[in-house]
């Protein structure tokens, strides 16, 4: 077969074409959003015979009053636009009885079916080589497939890719660590994230390679970034596995290596003026220590229950309600968030009278701050006494 009937289109990233490596135009903008999709559609279904029924159900279903026409201006239009591309060739979209195909005589190649072929063929590899192959299968994902195409046949496919990239990704990580690669598992996980930025094994994997290069500021900022797009995404906060790495993170950038310096970071307190923030898990854990205490002191602690009402924006007004919770209350009283418009509060050593008074000058702390806000709180008050487990439920 002659080389000049070789034809290649990239779509994974920017969609682009050419006859060879080294021969490739990027996309106009002229030929339209409608007609590059019905152009695309064509392409990657290269393989196949595809009817008229087809194409006028998937480009105009009923939403034109004459399809059988559209289709046929569509096909002149895309004949005329691949002739600009590849000047030279001829008729490469031919009718045949009811259905439409490409010229036999060419040979269509696609980044993304080389993608999926190479993603099959890794999974095959021996592991002592498995950690370059996947790795050079990484690399041929340029971006999302037909990322500028949001038409609903492109979607599923596109997802499929990514699910293909996102599981070479995985298998290629424990590899590297295994091998010491931090600066590829780093590069790997960043280029994973912005596919999924909500995946956990790829920041986890990229905060202990951080560490592993010595990097524990960075694999701090890491977290918190994480941490902040999670919630605002989503309203969930990491999970344990990922807060440990982040407490070792911590402890490392500041400086522990020997038993001395773990004692000192366990003994020293770091008192900022505000409440204590923590997840809800560290909370329930500070809260059953709390009531062992009150056994044997016969003290008075009170859990509250502090949740946003009437018309609230939950991103901004949840973010004004912890701000004054955490400057309003002492440095000793646990704070979690619970969902998106609730957080939940300990008052260490405060009885049901005490956190009253409290809450009442949360309420005018908030008011008074962020009067514009047509935001309320309610308030809910539940002793804390041994032996009496309270959920949040029953707040």
């Amino acid at each position: 077969m002659n080389e000049n009937k070789v034809i290649r289109f990239e779509l994974l990233g920017s969609f682009s074409w050419g006859k060879g490596e080294n021969d490739k135009w990027e996309r106009n903008t002229a030929s339209g959003k409608k007609a590059m999709s019905f152009l695309q559609y064509l392409i990657v279904n290269h393989t196949r015979n595809i009817s008229a029924e087809e194409l006028i159900d998937r480009f105009w279903s009923q939403r034109s009053t004459d399809p059988v026409n559209a289709l046929r201006s569509m096909l002149f239009k895309i004949r005329r636009y691949l002739k600009e591309m590849f000047p030279g060739l001829e008729n490469m979209i031919v009718t045949l009885r009811g259905c439409y195909a490409w010229d036999p005589a060419l040979r269509i190649e696609l980044d993304s079916e080389e993608f999926e072929r190479a993603c099959i063929k890794a999974r095959r590899q021996p592991e002592d080589t498995g950690a370059e192959t996947l790795s050079r299968v990484i690399s041929l994902y340029k971006g999302d497939f037909l990322a500028g195409n949001d038409s609903d046949w492109a979607i599923p496919m596109r997802q499929y890719y990514q699910t293909l990239y996102l599981d070479a990704c995985r298998e290629a990580l424990p590899l590297l660590q295994k091998q010491n690669r931090w600066m590829e598992v780093v590069s790997v996980c960043e280029q994973a994230q912005n596919v999924d930025f909500a995946a956990e094994d790829f920041v986890a994997y990229r905060m202990q390679a951080l560490l592993s290069l010595g990097q524990s500021a960075q694999a701090v900022e890491q977290y918190e970034q994480f941490r902040d797009q999670l919630w605002d995404e989503f309203q969930i906060t990491p999970s344990e596995h990922v807060e440990q790495i982040y407490a070792l993170a911590m402890g490392m950038s500041r400086g522990i290596q020997g038993n001395e310096d773990i004692l000192k970071l366990v003994a020293e307190e770091e008192y900022d003026g505000r409440a204590f923030f923590c997840n809800f898990r560290i909370f329930q854990q500070i809260v059953a220590l709390e009531r062992r205490h009150l056994a044997r002191s016969g003290g008075a602690s009170t859990l509250v229950l502090a949740r946003l009402t009437n018309k609230v924006v939950p991103a901004t007004d949840a973010k004004r309600l912890e701000r004054v919770l955490l400057d309003g209350l002492r440095a000793g009283d646990p704070v979690a968030r619970l969902d998106a418009t609730s957080y939940i509060l300990m008052l260490t050593g405060s009885s049901p009278d005490h956190a009253q008074l409290v809450t009442d000058r949360l309420e005018r702390a908030f008011r008074k701050t962020y009067s514009h806000s047509k935001a309320c709180i309610s308030f809910r008050i539940s002793e804390l006494e041994p032996g009496n487990k309270v959920s949040v439920e029953n707040l």
